[in-house]
């Protein structure tokens, strides 16, 4: 595997060039060999290290390269036909994760066992842990990084992050619940047990504000176990007074397991839900 993913970066670094790296044949082979190991959880494109995301650049060429050796097919499925350059995700029975129809998944995502997947969609390079509920049109885009046991609500758009190669991507860890509608892009990081509530926007230079103290304790990072809902801060501009989105932390759990029905009662106690 190793050779591969040194394949893989001379073939980008290569540029239009790829060609004199590699036959097509060979770097099709090398590149293939790259995501199958990504489709089968092998490898990640990104994981944390000592309180870090580490992304693998390596593993971001393949995805890139695909695109390059491969050329556009048609693709079925019962009644549907698709047209790209990147076959749909099989063996959902064998790896033990439950999908509803209308639910779509690339090769060269994982999905680890007992993952349930609703009508929604994976990318390519993205990985979702075990025990995670993918619900009802929430996306995970490309080589986002989706931790166990997570929710993410109806709508959830999980942004992906895949160039520049060495940009860090979405990170989602253990145990967090991502309300309804919410988009976390940007190479935002949501911490373990933290809950979201509805409609929250996050990106990586996003505000991250405690609603007791006023403090910023982060930009695009919400610590472990917060609740946070959708803010505003008011800053002054030439033009005028106007309000800027913010994350708002309302308390920090004592637990990382979401309960939803505490969930609700806590966000009706500070008047968001009613």
């Amino acid at each position: 595997m190793n050779d591969a993913l040194k394949q893989a970066t001379q073939l980008w670094e290569a540029g239009d060039a790829w060609r004199d790296v590699l036959a097509p044949a060979e770097a099709f082979e090398a590149v293939r060999s790259v995501i199958a190991a990504l489709d089968r959880g092998e490898i990640r494109v990104a994981e944390i290290v000592d309180g870090d995301v580490v992304v693998n650049e390596a593993a971001k060429h393949a995805i890139l390269m695909w695109f390059r050796v491969n050329d556009m097919s048609v693709i079925e499925a019962g009644p549907f036909e698709y047209v790209d350059k990147l076959p749909l995700k099989r063996g959902y029975r064998e790896a033990g994760v439950r999908v509803v129809p209308g639910a779509s998944a690339r090769f060269g995502a994982y999905l680890a066992p007992t993952v349930v997947m609703m009508p929604c969609y994976v990318n390519i390079g993205a990985y979702v842990d075990e025990g995670t509920m993918v619900d009802t049109w929430a996306t995970v885009a490309s080589c986002a990084q989706i931790g166990k046991r997570v929710h993410l609500s109806g709508g959830v758009g999980i942004g992906g992050v895949l160039e520049p190669p060495q940009a860090v991507p979405v990170v989602v860890e253990d145990d967090a619940f991502i309300g309804s509608r919410c988009m976390i892009v940007d190479g935002a990081r949501v911490g373990k047990g933290a809950k979201l509530g509805a409609g929250v926007i996050l990106t990586s230079s996003t505000p991250v504000i405690e609603a007791e103290t006023g403090n910023e304790v982060a930009r695009g990072r919400i610590p472990d176990r917060a609740v946070v809902v959708q803010g505003t801060r008011m800053k002054e501009f030439a033009g005028g007074t106007f309000g800027l989105p913010c994350a708002l932390i309302l308390r920090y759990l004592e637990d990382e397991h979401h309960d939803k029905l505490k969930l609700n009662a806590l966000l009706r106690e500070h008047g968001i839900v009613s």
